[in-house]
């Protein structure tokens, strides 16, 4: 049986018709494919929008619009590179486009790699030790580095990364281009950055610097992590609120920081520099500020430097000496809090005392410090002071002759009360053994210690604390003590944990301590230093010494770009820390507000001598 079955010539035709009908709309569909292409190659897309109406490329230029251009790339960095340090480009007028092009490396194949390198230059120091040669510091210098960038790639703390860096600058003409193009030259080129013009590349430049994210100039240096994170343009800091006063400009971004200390979480605050950085003037300027909003201010100065500021806001200046009328009485006791008996007043105020007397005649041994302990009850109870009295007001406190009668009177405590004569009747008697008569009544109080002998000073600046932390005890109220020199405190333990003692304790009585230093080795190497630079919210960090800068490094977290910049900072430059949040900084004041807080010998002469003359 045949499988093909029989076609009727009728059937037979009618195919023959249906292949031709198909044929004839597969041509007229072709045709119209055709005109619809047509057309739309006559409309405008978004490539002819953008694209420009001519481009021209030269071997060291492109012209494009009328307007001409220029690509460079980062040919080698130097050894560090300071944290933002693209911002002045980025800042910088007229057109610039910028790429970069980041490409992980995997860490096993770069440790094979450093390790190479290692027996590299361990080997050629050995040579060079054999052959006595004159050391070599770079050489040194190159094996630190990479025995370090190894360490860092082991412990997954640092990453490793091939790094493109291009930019393509634009002018009106070829005179300016060349002129933008020795500006970008020379300002990488004080940074240590060599920079190259894409020669005969001028086409793959303008691609690489295009937002197309291709790379045809592949020019790339190694980096692992820290360097890396340095070129991201983009790390200003915005410090600026709505309440505060102006603390000075914002270097990243020109930006004001506007801050509240109060509004932190404490209104504590540190501030460290070499001298003549500007550290005081930078205080007075909060301090003056301050005072227009209504805070008021106690400042511990133990080298004059307010004393102009306090005559011109119309504030009370104090000094403590010798041959003042000023006196402050240790034996004071504060107005019990609520919450607080008069017995822990009175304990508290003991406690104190012993810290007092070790500055004065020396650290007490356990047998000393058990007779003084009972001296002091001994002495309040003289005047009918003691644990169980109602109220402290109103009562007359003891004085130091009253102690010194008490351990003369002590058996095995003679010895003690020797040595404390020399504040009663010696050299320095007549500062400590008389009653108070110092009032805290103005929103300014300035205590001078500037003609207080060496050995006097910490004595003073300790009974001075004590007092104003009494006060500050006795009435809640918005304040701000500013301790000038605080390294002298630190130099002692007792003083150094009295000043820390504060500094925990400030924010519960409305209170911010501003601890102002140029001696920063001596201040952290107290054990209390970086207790009360971490219960300070506020840090201010102005231009520093090399002797000092590791130690501030280590203390803040520094980046080698913020060490150098501290390092390089003119007069009132450095950095402004808030909370977790920093800025580089630059102090500004008024016409008005400078010739109040001046700490410059020659103007404050000038500003003298206009005065006598107006006299």
């Amino acid at each position: 049986m045949s499988i093909f079955s029989k076609i009727t010539p009728e059937e037979l035709e009618q195919k023959k018709q249906n292949l031709k009908q198909a044929e004839t709309e597969r041509g007229l569909s072709s045709s119209l494919g055709d005109l619809e292409k047509t057309y739309r190659e006559g409309l405008t897309t978004l490539k002819d929008l953008i694209a420009p109406a001519a481009l021209k490329f030269d071997s060291s230029y492109f012209e494009l619009n009328g307007k001409f251009g220029r690509s460079f790339f980062v040919l080698a960095y130097p050894r560090f590179l300071s944290s933002n340090w693209l911002s002045f480009i980025i800042q910088a007028e007229g057109a610039l486009d910028l790429s970069m092009f980041i490409y992980p490396i995997d860490s096993a194949e770069i440790l094979k790699k450093l390790k190479s390198k290692v027996g590299e230059l361990g080997s050629q120091m050995a040579i060079n030790t054999e052959k006595g040669m004159v050391r070599d510091p770079m050489l040194e210098t190159a094996y630190k580095d990479v025995e370090g960038l190894r360490d860092s790639l082991m412990q997954g703390t640092e990453k490793y990364f091939r790094f493109a860096l291009y930019f393509t600058i634009y002018a009106t003409d070829l005179k300016e281009l060349d002129k933008f193009s020795s500006t970008l030259e020379s300002s990488l080129g004080s940074k240590l950055i060599v920079t190259k013009r894409a020669l005969m590349q001028t086409q793959n430049g303008l691609n690489s610097t295009l937002p197309l994210g291709m790379d045809e100039l592949d020019v790339a240096n190694n980096m692992n992590t820290s360097p890396l994170s340095s070129c991201f343009p983009f790390v200003s800091s915005d410090l600026t609120s709505n309440d505060g006063i102006l603390y000075g400009i914002n270097r990243h971004n020109n930006s004001l920081i506007l801050f509240d200390r109060f509004a932190m979480e404490n209104a504590n605050s540190v501030v460290f520099a070499k001298s003549g950085a500007g550290k005081s003037y930078a205080v007075k300027l909060e301090v003056l500020r301050s005072l227009m909003v209504g805070t008021d201010v106690i400042i511990v100065d133990p080298e004059n430097e307010y004393q102009h500021l306090a005559s011109a806001v119309g504030g009370t200046y104090l000094s403590v000496s010798l041959n003042s009328a000023s006196r402050i009485n240790p034996f004071d006791l504060p107005v019990a809090i609520e919450g607080e008996s008069n017995a822990d007043v009175l304990r508290t105020a003991v406690i104190n005392l012993l810290g007092l007397f070790s500055l004065m005649i020396g650290k007490l041994n356990p047998t000393e410090e058990a007779l003084m302990d009972k001296a002091l009850w001994q002495t309040f109870a003289k005047k009918d002071i003691t644990p169980d009295l109602a109220d402290f007001r109103g009562m007359e406190y003891p004085t130091m002759n009253d102690l010194v009668e008490i351990l003369n009177n002590m058996v095995g405590a003679e010895n003690l009360g020797q040595r404390l004569t020399k504040y009663t009747e010696g050299t320095f008697g007549g500062l400590l053994n008389q009653q108070t008569n110092v009032v805290l009544n103005n929103q300014l109080v300035v205590f001078s210690i500037r003609d207080l002998e060496e050995e006097l000073r910490p004595i003073a600046m300790y009974i001075i604390l004590n007092y104003i932390w009494n006060i500050v005890r006795s009435e809640l109220k918005k304040r701000i003590l500013a301790v000038d020199e605080a390294w002298i405190l630190m130099q002692h333990e007792d003083s150094a944990r009295f000043l820390f003692g504060i500094a925990k304790r400030a924010r519960k009585y409305y209170l911010g301590l501003t601890t102002i230093t140029q001696d920063v080795a001596d201040f952290l190497a107290s054990p209390y230093g970086k207790p009360i630079v971490t219960n300070s919210s506020i840090q201010m960090l102005l231009k520093q010494s090399p002797a000092a800068i590791n130690v501030i490094a280590e203390t803040f977290f520094l980046t080698e770009g913020e060490k150098y910049l501290l390092l390089e900072s003119e007069v009132g430059e450095g950095i402004f820390f808030a909370g977790l949040k920093h800025a580089a900084i630059k102090i500004y004041a008024s016409y008005v507000e400078d010739q109040i807080i001046t700490t410059d010998p020659k103007q404050l002469l000038q500003i003298q001598d206009s005065q006598d003359k107006l006299n």
